[in-house]
């Protein structure tokens, strides 16, 4: 195992796990909050898991993953505004659960966290499928055009997979108003991979005619 990665691996892991109950906990003012609770297992859990399997698996995947940085001024503006709109889900959550504005039902609660996994295990599924997968939009060399597996439904699977996370987070912590803010991850993520599948297009030998075979971006059938 390599040391280096591994810590490095699990400080970027402990700093969010303290960032996001921090943002939870405090403004709910309660650690009674089993909605919250639940969240971080679903979430925090299989992160874990995930993260040694990489390790061990695909150590170059993971030490990419956790350093790489967007280089185009356009994806960083889109990385500035998701971060902001995660940091005022989770806030507006925590306030929903301290004043009680309205807490969804259990049922909601535990079926949002049922689709949570659902989405991480497609997420897990998308990075074995797809060896050159980044955090930023770039072309390594040497790579290939995927079109199997789920990338022969869809041409972003894990956009696909990201966007079920994603709005499965505020159902999981109970809130229907952090759920309409992270209905701003949408508009997001069309925007990006807009701008993904354009460098792609230029820069990317035989992803002109993927476009072509593989109809679909993120939704089959939708779009």
């Amino acid at each position: 195992m390599n040391n280096n990665l591994f810590l490095q691996g699990l400080s970027k892991f402990l700093a969010g796990l303290v960032i996001v109950m921090v943002l939870l906990f405090i403004p709910a003012g309660t650690f009674a909050y089993w909605q919250a609770w639940l969240f971080i297992g679903v979430l925090f859990v299989p992160m874990f898991l995930f993260g040694l399997v990489l390790m061990k698996r695909n150590p170059d995947l993971l030490r990419k993953r956790l350093s790489a940085k967007e280089k185009e001024s356009e994806q960083k503006r889109v990385v500035a505004i998701s971060g902001v709109m995660f940091v005022a889900m989770f806030i507006i959550a925590g306030f929903n659960r301290r004043f009680d504005w309205w807490m969804l039902p259990d049922g909601i609660v535990l079926s949002a966290a049922a689709a949570f996994l659902l989405g991480y295990v497609m997420y897990a599924e998308v990075m074995r499928e797809n060896v050159w997968l980044s955090r930023i939009i770039e072309v390594h060399e040497n790579q290939k055009v995927v079109d199997k597996g789920l990338y022969g439904v869809v041409r972003h699977p894990m956009y696909t997979s990201t966007l079920i996370l994603f709005l499965s987070m505020p159902l999981i912590l109970s809130s229907p108003w952090s759920f309409v803010i992270m209905l701003l991850y949408i508009p997001i993520i069309v925007k990006r991979i807009i701008n993904e599948e354009s460098v792609l297009s230029n820069e990317l030998d035989g992803y002109a005619e993927y476009k072509q075979k593989v109809r679909y971006r993120l939704i089959p059938h939708l779009w």
